[in-house]
């Protein structure tokens, strides 16, 4: 039963050029939505710097951001395992919040 399970799995081959994979730093993102999608804009801030600029600016469904949500804490879960707990300014400072708004429906991240 598991091999016919295997052969209906779809193969998808993904290109990466050179430049992309180089990636962008990130070290905030911004996270809006509308009824139909999810927005998430990952900036740079710099220390020092008044002005944060987007450097990214994903846009997926809601049923993709789920999905990103559980991967995320999939690999999370792994990289803890290996390496130990993250620790967040969540952690030591829960009223921590950067002093950055966008307006509009928004999370946080």
């Amino acid at each position: 039963m598991e091999d016919n399970n295997k052969e209906n799995e779809q193969q998808i081959n993904v290109e990466l050029s050179e430049e992309m994979a180089e990636g962008v730093y990130s070290n905030l993102a911004m996270i809006a939505h509308s009824n139909s999608e999810f927005i998430l804009d990952f900036i740079r801030l710099m220390p020092g710097v008044p002005r944060a600029k987007v450097k990214a600016r994903i846009i997926i469904t809601p049923e993709h951001a789920k999905r990103l949500v559980a991967a995320l804490k999939d690999n999370i879960e792994k990289y803890e395992d290996q390496y130990g707990p993250i620790q967040s300014n969540h952690d030591s400072d829960p009223s921590f919040n950067f002093p950055i708004s966008f307006g509009g429906p928004g999370g946080e991240a």
